[in-house]
């Protein structure tokens, strides 16, 4: 075990040695939660060094208000979110330009088959239509799911991660499975997602 808070201290003066101790204690994790919002290893790999390098210029900053780990998953939540709002915003271009472009070469982006490895589920099929699902979430819905639901982070962790109330979170969590049952039920008319298909 190490201890966090000197680790992070030496980190804000310069320490690579403890950045990598910080790194082999939560890269696991917070590689598990980009992937979840990137669905692609590539993308989740680049992401996990954006992370770190974060930490590493920031650490200097860090005021000790909430706990290490919620920092470092509050920068992993809001690096996925900005590259997921730069892909759409890049998918938006090429669909555009594909209007316009004659044999405009298309821009590619996940398999359609993505299956995370951190969750287990009745099959592999289940899993696509859940992740697919997943994608139709407003922001906030998407990423509540993801650390209660697949990351399994406490409710009142991921109310601080969000700076929102545990209550909001709660409500958040609600919509996102209400929306994720009316998602899954076109696929699955006759079950929906009555039971319960996600586990660490």
């Amino acid at each position: 075990m190490i201890d966090e808070k000197s680790c992070l201290q030496a980190i804000a003066g310069g320490s690579e040695e403890a950045l990598e101790q910080l790194y082999n204690r939560y890269s696991s994790r917070v590689y598990n939660t980009l992937l979840s919002y990137t669905k692609n290893a590539e993308d989740a790999e680049e992401l996990l060094q954006d992370v770190f390098v974060t930490i590493f210029n920031t650490a200097s900053n860090f005021q000790f208000n909430s706990s290490i780990s919620t920092w470092i998953y509050r920068i992993t939540v809001n690096k996925s979110l900005d590259f997921l709002r730069k892909k759409k915003s890049q998918k938006r271009f090429g669909i555009f330009t594909s209007l316009y472009i004659k044999d405009s070469a298309e821009i590619k982006y996940e398999s359609p088959d993505f299956v995370h490895p951190g969750v287990k589920m009745e099959n592999q099929e289940d899993a696509k239509h859940l992740f697919r699902a997943i994608d139709q979430l407003s922001e906030n819905q998407k990423t509540v799911f993801i650390l209660t639901q697949i990351e399994g982070l406490p409710q009142q962790e991921v109310a601080e991660i969000m700076n929102q109330t545990r209550k909001a979170v709660e409500s958040l969590l609600a919509r996102a499975k209400a929306n994720l049952r009316q998602e899954l039920e076109k696929f699955f008319p006759e079950r929906g997602i009555n039971k319960k298909n996600t586990s660490r």
